[in-house]
């Protein structure tokens, strides 16, 4: 069996309720036949990390490392692992393991995610009962699977928010099949919408970014936006009525928006949920038979997704905005982020990983 060459990780972590980390560390799994030990260098802030510490989707597994979206240097592979090799740049998304099997439901149809067996990059444990941590952190044990070459023409520095943000927006599109005239909406211009007008953009379509600040139009237009829409503006609100084939929401809308996105919508198009509003939702059925607008879900990319979302990033230079913290300043970052100042995704560096 190979050792690993990090025996002690250290990390920040919550230890409770809020949105305080501290220096911790913890003993790793044994690197398996199937893993490899990254030594980390760039760890994105995800909304989801704040979620969690804080506690607001349930009690969190304390102490916690969160972070999902790690980029970093293979130091140990297993033996079994044939597709990476020590000093590979990989990038790790939001789930470290699932089966992967042909006869997977969930898995044979790149919806690995959902696999019964999943596991997600923190706040989860793994078959054994081991914790999985994330990566604000100097290192981090994962199946290789899902460890994904970052390619060369792509700046390690801006690849982390690909990993989660890019591959959540990226993916229904792709399952999707959003195609050159479709007409496409982004809801929330921020850390997920502003790398969807980007994608949507390169897959051709016509893209309408929809946002209750002005002030953003401007850089919508040069992210790829066809249209901008002012949503504090009803004349522009009314101007895009029965228009969109597709609209993807990124932003922490409230329940009761979705009426007013369902008049946006052309017959039989969809609306894609990519962030949870408070509450409940609540329809009547005639507003689905009498618009023939369906609304549906998207929850991370898997496997093939990254890798694809990775390919089509570097192939159209699809990159994000960016604020830069050290990782020593991870508290800072946390509440830069939370605040909504954030412009649009942080990535906490840490190049000197091994003496964090």
């Amino acid at each position: 069996m190979v050792e690993g060459k990090i025996n002690e990780i250290h990390g920040w972590a919550a230890k409770q309720p809020g949105l305080k980390v501290e220096p911790w560390s913890y003993t790793p799994r044994p690197l398996g036949e199937n893993d490899v030990e990254i030594q980390i260098e760039y760890s994105g802030i995800c909304g989801s990390d704040l979620h969690t510490i804080k506690a607001d989707w349930g009690t969190a597994l304390y102490p916690v490392i969160v972070g999902h979206e790690i980029v970093g240097k293979v130091i140990t592979k297993g033996e079994k692992v044939a597709h990476l090799n020590e000093g590979d740049l990989v990038g790790v998304g939001a789930q470290v393991f699932g089966c992967l099997e042909d006869d997977c439901n969930a898995c044979s149809r790149d919806l690995d995610p959902h696999c019964p067996k999943k596991v997600f990059t923190y706040n989860a444990k793994y078959a054994d009962g081991q914790q999985a941590h994330g990566g604000y952190a100097n290192a981090v044990r994962v199946n290789a699977n899902y460890a994904i070459k970052i390619p060369a023409n792509i700046d390690p520095v801006y690849a982390p928010p690909l990993m989660c943000a890019g591959a959540t927006v990226f993916a229904p599109m792709l399952r999707k099949g959003v195609k050159k005239g479709d007409r496409v909406g982004v809801v929330g211009i921020g850390g997920l919408g502003h790398l969807a007008i980007q994608y949507a953009s390169a897959l051709g379509a016509e893209v309408y970014a929809f946002s209750h600040s002005p002030n953003k139009r401007d850089q919508c237009l040069e992210l790829g936006a066809s249209h901008f829409v002012d949503t504090s503006n009803q004349e522009d609100v009314n101007s895009v009525k029965r228009t969109l084939n597709y609209l993807f929401v990124t932003s922490n809308s409230q329940s009761n928006q979705y009426n007013e996105y369902i008049s946006w919508m052309d017959f039989e198009g969809q609306i894609v949920l990519l962030a949870v509003p408070k509450g409940q939702m609540s329809f009547s059925a005639g507003e689905f038979i009498q618009s023939e607008v369906a609304i549906t879900g998207s929850l991370i990319g898997g496997v093939n997704v990254l890798k694809k979302t990775l390919e089509f990033s570097a192939e159209h230079q699809i990159l994000p905005t960016i604020e830069r913290f050290p990782i020593e300043k991870v508290n800072e970052a946390l509440e830069h982020v939370d605040s909504g100042k954030a412009r649009y995704r942080v990535v906490l560096e840490n190049p000197q990983s091994s003496n964090l």
